[in-house]
């Protein structure tokens, strides 16, 4: 583990250590390629720092409409993932990450674009300030991608699991997704073996994509510290 930017002891608020490591990954972007680009406000930390190299990139493939129209409005193109074979590096943030690289992300509601663009990458890099550091996955509520229909036999599932699930509501409706489908929100679970819920889960009819992110793990994930921006590596 390595630290840059210390000034050990000095008071940073949340939205400044997201601007440090949105920065800091900048130097994982390779120039003369397309760069895969997540979703969040630590993204959009990162989007903005990568206005200022975006004369030495192709591009963007992106996670989410927000995301894209961020991109588009400083200037940077966006291509359909569909267009690109590979990426060399996505970077992305976490709603929790174990110190295994393995996360739980969809927060945003973008998982299952976020997922896709990962498993194109070549490196994961998550960007996230230290609070999102945890032992165990499973505090922050897990975010499952379902198609409507199949909402309450999944939330039955997940009761049967000792876990409570419900239907994320916008302005006292369900949350729609990029994808037209809804989120549930997962309590109550402890994610001893992230691959394995990972797999049960993602083989549950209706289920579109789960927000255990194991089989697209990060390889390094930039921490934002009171004492500077910390690299791990798994």
């Amino acid at each position: 583990m390595t630290n840059s930017n210390p000034q050990s002891g000095a008071a940073r608020s949340q939205d400044e250590l997201k601007t440090l490591v949105g920065q800091a990954a900048l130097q994982y972007v390779v120039p003369g390629e397309i760069v895969g680009v997540g979703t969040g406000s630590t993204v959009n930390k990162f989007i903005d720092a990568l206005a200022s190299m975006k004369d030495q990139i192709k591009g963007a493939v992106s996670s989410s409409v927000a995301s894209t129209e961020r991109l588009q409005a400083l200037g940077i193109p966006v291509f359909d993932s569909n267009d690109v074979a590979e990426l060399s590096v996505y970077i992305d943030g976490a709603d929790e990450i174990d110190g295994q690289g393995f996360m739980i992300k969809g927060g945003g509601a973008a998982l299952t674009r976020e997922k896709i663009v990962a498993a194109q990458s070549r490196k994961f890099v998550c960007i996230a300030d230290e609070s999102k550091l945890v032992k165990m996955l499973g505090n922050y509520p897990l975010p499952v991608e379902v198609i409507p229909m199949a909402a309450q036999r999944v939330i039955r599932q997940f009761a049967a699991m000792g876990a409570q699930a419900q239907v994320r509501l916008n302005g006292g409706k369900p949350l729609v997704t990029d994808n037209g489908q809804i989120i549930l929100d997962v309590t109550g679970l402890k994610i001893a073996d992230p691959l394995a819920l990972e797999s049960q889960v993602s083989q549950w009819p209706g289920v579109v994509t789960v927000g255990v992110f194991a089989f697209q793990k990060a390889q390094v994930c930039l921490l934002g510290t009171a004492d500077g921006v910390k690299t791990l590596t798994f």
